[in-house]
């Protein structure tokens, strides 16, 4: 079963050091998770302020900058993984860096059929 883990954080809540050493924890988990055939996707995501939302209201396309909500948290990456269960992507949630100073959110993915694969 495919999960969304979703990164939640407050933006200004690490120092560039600590941002470095939040990179290299995930690069090595998600390797860990290539290794063991879960690693689908993952990424960090730019600040909000940089962020683009987009609504089509009676035709019309409105078009704003920034987040989507003004929060403490922001979401700031993800991971896509393959896992046998919901107790197997909390397994993995738990090592994601920021899970210690921010939340990540477990969804699971419905998968359509019909979609184009990578």
């Amino acid at each position: 079963m495919k999960y969304m883990l979703l990164i939640y954080q407050d933006e200004i809540a690490l120092t560039e050091t600590e941002r470095e050493e939040c990179y290299k924890e995930s690069i090595q988990l998600a390797h860990d998770l290539k290794a063991n055939g879960q690693y689908l996707a993952a990424s960090p995501l730019q600040p909000t302020a940089l962020a683009t939302r987009v609504r089509v209201r009676e035709g019309k396309q409105l078009i704003t900058d920034g987040p989507f909500a003004e929060t403490r948290e922001q979401l700031g990456g993800y991971y896509l993984v393959d896992v046998n269960d919901l107790d197997e992507a909390i397994r993995i949630a738990v090592r994601i860096p920021m899970a210690r100073k921010g939340t990540v959110e477990i969804r699971p993915v419905i998968e359509i059929q019909g979609l184009p694969t990578a």
